[in-house]
């Protein structure tokens, strides 16, 4: 059970990466940005097709982050400057991506066996197992992740990406443009989509061309549990929950796995739960109305 907890928890830190780049254009920006399930494969086989190359692993991260951000670029300029709506965009980037990612790799699938990572060299310096240079790594990763944001939209251009997704035409009033707010941050969320993808690759030690489908209910999932339980408090508190919820998501995989779930459903499971957390405010507001629906008439039979 220890085995099965830590792996969850190292697989949850190194798509919590992802999650926070969902949070970034689902909730920063407003946008149902699609390209997720493109980026994600894109920074993984970056990252294959430069370690199988014998490139530095850590510059092949490097490498996916700046690939990613080209990712989000293409969708960014074909929803402000084409004017395709936003959930179009992304829809063909991703698809565009997948005959990139192909060629990228040159086949559907690159193996990692027995190569060089960031894990490995990791547990090298620190004498680590596998799972431990992982959760070490994806920890250290995600909460520089998490401080840097929090620093950057904390800055001129990063109020204005937020102020972009909260009210577009009290931004533009202000004289700033947000076409190219909105540019920036898909950029940004597909980077670190992009990270993740190459750390994952790494971890599991192989990129496949299908691995990112199915990756913006992932990231959605998580982003609804991390902020169903972890609250909404402060913009700080809200990045730290994107941490907390892909954790968590990982950890209730791996429990439904454990009790004899098979493995075909984990996605029909992923969408119900999506689809329960996002209905949660609507049942709270009928909960609410019951009760005091409730309230008047006991109010009111005792008058």
């Amino acid at each position: 059970m220890e085995q099965i907890l830590l792996g969850a928890l190292s697989l949850g830190l190194l798509w919590s990466i992802m999650t926070i780049g969902v949070y970034i254009s689902y909730r920063v920006l407003d946008v149902a940005d699609l390209t997720v399930e493109g980026s994600i494969t894109l920074g993984a086989a970056v990252c294959a097709r430069l370690i199988s190359g014998g490139a530095d692993p850590y510059l092949a991260l490097l490498v996916s982050f700046l690939a990613g951000m080209g990712a989000g670029l293409v969708t960014g300029l074909l929803h402000t400057k084409l004017r395709i709506p936003a959930l179009i965009s992304g829809i063909l980037t991703m698809i565009a991506l997948y005959s990139v990612n192909l060629r990228v790799m040159g086949m559907a699938n690159v193996s990692l066996l027995r190569m060089t990572t960031v894990y490995s060299l990791l547990g090298g310096l620190t004498g680590l197992d596998k799972t431990g240079s992982v959760i070490l790594l994806g920890g250290l990763l995600s909460l520089f992740v998490v401080g840097a944001l929090y620093w950057f939209f904390g800055t001129e251009i990063g109020s204005a990406i937020r102020a972009t997704g909260n009210n577009p035409n009290m931004v533009r009033a202000q004289g700033i443009h947000t076409d190219t707010t909105i540019v920036i941050g898909l950029m940004l969320a597909n980077a670190l989509v992009s990270l993740s993808g190459g750390l994952i690759a790494q971890s599991q030690n192989y990129a496949d061309v299908q691995m990112g489908t199915g990756a913006i209910v992932i990231g959605l999932a998580s982003l609804i549990i991390g902020e169903v339980l972890f609250g909404k408090r402060n913009f700080f508190s809200r990045l730290l929950s994107m941490i907390f919820g892909a954790i968590t998501y990982r950890v209730i995989i791996a429990l439904v796995l454990r009790l004899g779930m098979a493995a075909d459903d984990l996605k029909l499971f992923t969408a119900i739960t999506v689809a329960l957390a996002l209905a949660l405010p609507r049942m709270k507001d009928l909960r609410d109305t019951l009760r005091a629906g409730l309230v008047g008439r006991k109010n009111h039979a005792e008058g």
